[in-house]
């Protein structure tokens, strides 16, 4: 069951990632944290509903916090997701490779040391 609700969890951050708009606004909350709705309405061109549609996403991803102060709505990127989608995605994939070169290097520098 937790294998099934993790990889649900991977499955939203891929489908938030997937949009080109999406990651722009991450882009922009990497930038300059903390922004609202008018602010990143105003750096895309789209309506304030579309921009709230994807903003949703993100949050339903866990990519997107949002804070309320006052009337003002702010939204904060939530790198973590990410991370947990490079270890458990990218990191294992690339263990191999970089073992590798490590052992290559040092059987280089090794035989280099000795001639």
């Amino acid at each position: 069951m937790v294998t099934y609700l993790r990889r649900m969890d991977d499955d939203r951050v891929f489908k938030a990632l997937a949009d080109p708009t999406r990651r722009f606004l991450l882009d922009l909350l990497f930038a300059r944290d903390g922004r609202t709705l008018s602010e990143l309405e105003s750096a895309v061109e789209m309506t304030r509903y579309g921009v709230m549609k994807h903003l949703r996403v993100l949050e339903d991803a866990g990519l997107v916090v949002t804070r309320r102060s006052g009337r003002e709505k702010f939204h904060f990127l939530n790198p973590v997701p990410i991370r947990e989608v490079h270890d458990r995605w990218i990191d294992k994939y690339t263990e191999r490779q970089v073992t590798a070169l490590m052992n290559l290097k040092k059987e280089l520098e090794s035989d280099h040391d000795q001639h």
